[in-house]
């Protein structure tokens, strides 16, 4: 088994096979930064994965593109041909245990106001406070 940490590229989604059997895709991408010798500036450069996760489909819901997870699993390389004729290939990881390590932040505008029962955030100014000082 590797350990591998990553933000999501994309949320993820719940694919369903022929056989019934689910599976959760994602892709993350992981930062990796050396320097070169006798160089001072850091170098980057980003790994991407393409994820499966098969033991639970609830973990779907958080996995959201921009969150960080630290992932368990066996990488696979996958070539093939495209669509053009040209060469390439893929890593792939089998995840077996998926750890959230940062959330994805919300975006504006997408999230649900949260309804406040009514007279919330309201004071009478008749009533007397019921504190014991």
């Amino acid at each position: 088994m590797q350990q591998f940490t990553g933000r999501l590229t994309a949320d993820a989604v719940v694919k369903t096979l022929d056989s019934g059997k689910e599976v959760v895709s994602f892709s993350i991408a992981e930062n990796q930064t050396y320097k070169r010798k006798g160089d001072n500036d850091p170098q980057q450069f980003t790994t991407y994965f393409n994820c499966s996760y098969w033991t639970s489909t609830g973990i779907a819901q958080v996995l959201r593109k921009g969150a960080v997870v630290q992932i368990n699993g066996r990488v696979s390389a996958r070539a093939y041909m495209t669509n053009t004729g040209d060469a390439t290939a893929s890593l792939n990881l089998h995840a077996n245990r998926i750890e959230v390590l940062s959330y994805a932040q919300e975006k504006a505008g997408t999230s649900k106001p949260k309804a406040k029962p009514e007279g919330a955030g309201k004071k009478n100014n008749n009533e007397a406070d019921d504190l014991p000082f």
